[in-house]
């Protein structure tokens, strides 16, 4: 860990057993009342970036089944630069866990990262009526 001149401390890296699955900028709209970002916004970008390798898996629908653990460590702010990693820690029969790391680059701060959020969610495959169904195992 390295200090930056805000006295918080940041990363040196990013993940390197992770893939980058997500980049997106919070806006105004995204705001509470606070004037940080809600963290339910935060939360569906999880989601949304949690679903990129289970359904490289899944080869069809799949759903959010749990939210296993979702940590705040520092607030977003409007135009941070967030960069999601995510990495599959678990396959079993129908269900696909991943960790989500969550990495903030201040506007005015680009090239420092500042881990934000990090999460361990849960995906299960679908069937065309919403019940659970095996998950194929890739060969090769």
């Amino acid at each position: 860990m390295i200090q930056h001149k805000d006295s918080r401390q940041t990363v040196a890296g990013l993940p390197q057993d992770a893939e980058l699955v997500l980049k997106v900028i919070p806006m105004p709209a995204d705001c509470n009342q606070n004037g940080d970002i809600f963290g339910g916004w935060v939360m569906a970008q999880v989601d949304l970036a949690g679903a990129v390798l289970p359904a490289r898996h899944v080869n069809g629908r799949m759903a959010t089944v749990a939210v296993n653990e979702f940590i705040f460590k520092q607030p977003v702010k409007v135009g941070d630069i967030l960069s999601f990693f995510s990495s599959v820690t678990r396959i079993g029969n129908t269900s696909i866990s991943v960790k989500v790391e969550v990495f903030a680059e201040r506007f005015s701060m680009q090239g420092v990262y500042l881990k934000v959020t990090e999460a361990n969610v849960t995906y299960v495959a679908i069937d065309a009526n919403g019940k659970p169904r095996t998950i194929q195992r890739q060969t090769g």
